[in-house]
């Protein structure tokens, strides 16, 4: 009987793995940080950094076909903060939508129609940029997912927290990649 299950089970997983019976696999990525690299311009302008805060563009592909919304957040794990640090996180981005302008973490106005800036780390919606202590590499880490709802009912203190409890069982894809920056 397991032999008879396994066999049913991983041709299925195989089509999951790859996005889906051949489909392109979906994927994110930031001309900005093409090099795997976040650049100065998006560093935190605050408590000396030597950046001008202005959020990368995100692009995506590939996403899958039963997305309804997206999510988009910007993480560093490395934060010496025992909990990481979230840096931009914006909800609610319509299907239509596979990317977020250069410069929307801080111009709402440029946010595809129906998006909202969750509450960061910094205690407030909009891009922060990152700002490792000296001497630091740290790793950015920004992820879209795809949602099988058009929208979630975010209170306007939501924090990530409670945006990820949301987003239980609605997820239908992420996609990640895994930029890097130091001063």
């Amino acid at each position: 009987m397991l032999e008879i299950i396994t066999s049913l089970l991983l041709p299925l997983a195989g089509i999951v793995a790859d996005g889906g019976g051949g489909a392109a696999a979906f994927a994110v990525s930031s001309p900005d940080m093409a090099d795997g690299k976040v650049a100065r311009a998006q560093f935190a302008n605050i408590m000396g950094g030597p950046g001008d805060n202005i959020s990368p563009q995100i692009e995506w592909r590939g996403a899958p076909a039963s997305a309804k919304s997206f999510v988009v957040t910007m993480y560093d794990p490395d934060a010496p903060t025992g909990s990481g640090w979230w840096h931009w996180v914006v909800a609610n981005i319509p299907s239509t939508a596979n990317a977020l302008a250069r410069g929307a973490g801080t111009n709402p106005a440029s946010l595809p129609a129906g998006a909202v800036q969750v509450n960061t780390d910094m205690g407030v919606p909009g891009y922060g940029g990152p700002l490792p202590p000296p001497g630091q590499t740290h790793r950015y880490v920004i992820t879209v997912t795809a949602l099988d709802v058009p929208r979630l009912d975010l209170p306007p203190t939501a924090t990530p927290a409670l945006l990820a409890f949301m987003m239980l069982g609605h997820t239908v894809g992420k996609a990640t990649f895994t930029a890097q920056g130091s001063r």
